[in-house]
């Protein structure tokens, strides 16, 4: 059997298994085409409620989620050159600065950062584009159960309406991804006028996942760009913020960090990193 049969086998058996599961969907038809039984998986994944799945289920999925990562392809640090070997910066990090425009969950480092919302279960829309559902989606179930373990410790302690606050880290295991940990964090959301509070929440989130990583000997970290996009905030105040604070921290503790990631997907993004650590 090829690999390519047995990714078929996989995706078949775990469509089959999470339409069971789903109660609601079990009798979702889908076609024949792989590319329509991956979506409706994702989808089935992405609406699913933390609870326990059979072990044999879990095994299948870390399977099918391995497979499509190779597939997708694990990039390394050495694969990302600072932007020191990039541009020859004279940041005074650049040696252990870069910019990488990609797929996050593709990235073999120490932890990914995730933008993660108040209920920090993950996103729920199935396929949606979002960072916090690419990252769930490639981690596998396992992660949103941990998370909800995480707030379920949290309610018992603040009460049941307990939603996390914006500018804390969290760490959990990183699962199916490359990275070995994920640090979620709860960005500001912008509804208006960017205010000085919003920016100091921003820098908070930069700052919490920082010390999460010194706290937990994590020495490479990529840093999404938090709040942009579905939270509001202005590409280029929070590009500003996040080279600022990265750099203030590596101030305070040189030895800390072999390499911070910038994670970028649009070119907008790429461009205004650049123009920061260029200047």
């Amino acid at each position: 059997m090829t690999r390519n049969d047995m990714q078929e086998e996989r995706l078949d058996y775990l469509l089959d298994e999470f339409k069971e599961d789903s109660v609601q969907y079990k009798d979702l038809e889908v076609g024949n085409d792989p590319k329509e039984k991956r979506i409706a998986l994702r989808s089935l994944m992405n609406i699913r409620v933390p609870r326990p799945m059979p072990e044999e289920v879990l095994r299948v999925q870390d399977e099918f989620l391995a497979e499509e990562t190779k597939e997708k392809g694990i990039v390394s640090l050495e694969e990302i050159p600072t932007v020191a070997e990039a541009w020859g910066s004279s940041h005074p990090f650049a040696d252990r600065i870069s910019i990488w425009q990609g797929d996050i969950t593709r990235l073999r480092v120490g932890a990914v950062v995730n933008a993660a919302n108040s209920q920090m279960l993950g996103c729920f829309v199935p396929c949606h584009g979002c960072i916090d559902n690419a990252i769930h989606s490639a981690a596998g179930v396992q992660l949103r159960t941990e998370c909800s373990h995480y707030m379920e410790r949290k309610r018992i302690r603040y009460g049941s309406r307990y939603e996390e606050p914006t500018g804390q880290a969290m760490l959990t295991k990183g699962y199916n991804l490359p990275a070995e940990y994920v640090i979620h964090t709860v960005g500001p959301i912008v509804g208006g006028r960017l205010t000085d509070h919003l920016r100091s929440e921003l820098e908070s989130c930069y700052r919490s996942v920082l010390e999460c990583c010194v706290e937990h000997r994590i020495r490479s970290v990529a840093f999404c760009c938090i709040s942009t996009g579905e939270f509001h905030f202005p590409n280029d105040e929070a590009a500003k913020i996040a080279v600022e604070t990265v750099t203030r921290f590596l101030t305070e503790q040189e030895g800390a960090f072999d390499r911070i990631i910038f994670n970028v997907f649009k070119d907008v993004d790429r461009e205004l990193y650049e123009k920061e650590l260029m200047a």
